[in-house]
């Protein structure tokens, strides 16, 4: 499968991030098993708690137009001096609603994207026991 537009449309989203207080910006997507991409930005807030970071935009993104089932998430900051990886909170929300085998690509300024698989990011995930089907 072709990742290319997944990052381009990542790189695209940062573009619309809110980060007035912090100043760096995310942008990030994620794709969808039938092909579909969905994307988001991180949306910052004075009282920092109600921040919400891209990764999560862009899943509730999809989630909310009824897609679950994802293959490939990118994540990108045009500010970051490094490949940005998702927070821990993000982490948990992917691993919600990704399966371990999920690629996770991400990138700082440079646009030289790594790539892991969720289950190498977060290779300690709990608490699925809990979900009721």
């Amino acid at each position: 499968m072709d990742y290319i537009k997944l990052k381009e449309s990542a790189i695209k989203a940062s573009n619309s991030s809110y980060a007035p207080y912090s100043n760096f910006h995310v942008g990030a997507s994620i794709q969808c098993k039938d092909g579909s991409i969905y994307s988001g930005c991180n949306v910052e807030n004075r009282s920092y708690g109600l921040t919400n970071c891209a990764e999560r935009s862009a899943i509730f993104n999809a989630i909310g137009d009824g897609k679950k089932d994802f293959t490939a998430i990118a994540i990108y900051s045009p500010d970051s001096e490094y490949p940005l990886p998702p927070c821990g909170a993000c982490r948990q929300v992917i691993t919600e609603f990704c399966d371990g085998n999920v690629l996770v690509f991400f990138s700082g300024k440079d646009k030289i994207f790594k790539m892991l698989l969720i289950k190498d990011l977060y290779p300690f995930d709990s608490l699925h026991d809990l979900k009721k089907e």
